[in-house]
């Protein structure tokens, strides 16, 4: 790993390492300096040289006399790995812009949501409607909308022999608290762990703005919830997310979140004590954490039946009267 004290040089090292790799062949100095001032760094074909012996003595590049460098494999899991710094946090930006752009109204129940899109076989559809019935059947809410394969979607390439299930995602919820004025911060998303139909406590969490990956899309591919057994016996564990709001503004997001059930947007929410945890989870001096189940807990418990399933989180905003209550 590159590691020089001075994290400027580390994004300077970097950045010579990514222009050498998007060149065929050896790369003289010259060039490398006018490509990364392109994008912003200010290094002349002198400094150029000096990183490039750094890199060298670390077996990230070779050289080739007056040709230049390349880049060596072990430079090239080096990008990798700077890749994977870079995308830190990439979902936390990504949910904020989702939420900058949906602006449901609770009053006229119209508007845009933040819209989560599974992809299923067409083959396994008139199942997977069956769980979404059952669901909706008892008493957790379904409301969907279907997009056939091949359909124009700019979220989500949808193949011919697949079919697409947009559902609302709870980070319409906090869209819907910014509207009111409340400011919210998405922490985590984790397990769920239900019994007697009462939330416990979170078994696993993963912070948003320390992954690379939406935190649902990974619980989900561990298939691990038990959502049709909290259905039928009471018991089991289920996706939900933590976000965090101003002890002061607490009554007014108990409020506005009572609405967001009754329009059926969510089934149900937890807000924590003034000072104190949420289900476990413990949340920063002021502010109060409110959980909230995760919008594709329907398509868990499809992916629990064994229908194959593949997930985008946090895809789209949509209009909501194109969703259906099944």
């Amino acid at each position: 790993m590159i590691s020089p004290d001075d994290p400027q040089i580390q994004r300077k090292l970097i950045a010579i390492l990514r222009a050498i790799d998007e060149h065929e062949g050896a790369v003289g100095a010259r060039v490398i300096a006018d490509d990364i001032k392109e994008k912003g760094y200010q290094l002349e074909e002198r400094g150029v040289r000096y990183h490039l012996r750094i890199l060298d003595e670390r077996g990230l590049t070779k050289g080739h006399g007056y040709a230049g460098r390349t880049i060596t494999e072990l430079g090239k899991r080096e990008i990798e790995e700077a890749l994977v710094q870079d995308r830190i946090g990439f979902m936390h930006a990504r949910i904020e812009e989702m939420i900058y752009h949906a602006n449901f109204d609770l009053k006229e129940e119209r508007g845009l949501v933040i819209a989560n899109i599974t992809i299923i076989k067409k083959d396994d559809f008139d199942d997977a409607l069956g769980i979404l019935r059952y669901l909706s059947e008892h008493e957790m809410s379904c409301r969907i909308k279907v997009i056939v394969g091949g359909a124009s979607n700019p979220a989500v390439t949808i193949p011919e022999d697949r079919v697409g299930i947009a559902t609302i995602c709870s980070a319409t919820c906090d869209g819907i608290l910014l509207k009111h004025g409340i400011p919210v911060n998405i922490e985590y998303g984790g397990m769920l762990r239900f019994d007697q139909s009462r939330a416990l406590r979170y078994t696993d969490l993963i912070a948003y703005a320390g992954t690379t990956i939406d935190p649902m899309k990974i619980f989900i591919s561990q298939k691990t919830t038990s959502v049709l057994d909290i259905v039928e016996t009471g018991g089991g564990l289920l996706l939900a997310n933590v976000r965090t709001v101003p002890d002061s503004a607490r009554n007014e997001a108990s409020k506005v979140l009572d609405q967001v059930v009754d329009v059926g947007i969510i089934d149900h929410y937890e807000i924590g004590d003034s000072h104190g945890p949420v289900l476990g989870v413990p949340v920063e001096p002021g502010m109060v954490g409110i959980s909230i189940p995760a919008g594709l807990n329907a398509i868990s418990a499809i992916q629990e039946v064994g229908i194959t399933v593949a997930v985008e989180p946090v895809a789209a905003v949509m209009n909501y009267s194109e969703f259906e209550t099944v």
